[in-house]
């Protein structure tokens, strides 16, 4: 999670990486503003739209969500 929304503070990278993931961005009222796959090995990705939050998941997870979906986070562990 980040203070502020944004594309910079969000993005991530995938050097190193050796399998892909899948990535949400959500904007600061949890809505999904930009879902893709993250490929190994790829420089940068960023959210289309400024977001907060950053929810790194299984690639066969991603057809779950779809754009401006609210999610819900907890802090339950």
């Amino acid at each position: 999670m980040e203070k502020k929304e944004g594309k910079i503070s969000t993005s991530i990278h995938m050097f190193f990486m050796n399998f892909d993931i899948g990535v949400i961005w959500l904007n600061q009222k949890k809505q999904v503003v930009d879902i893709r796959i993250a490929k190994k090995w790829h420089p940068y990705y960023a959210s289309k739209e400024p977001a907060q939050f950053t929810l790194e998941i299984h690639p066969s997870r991603l057809k779950d969500f779809h754009f401006r979906d609210q999610i819900e986070l907890s802090d339950e562990d």
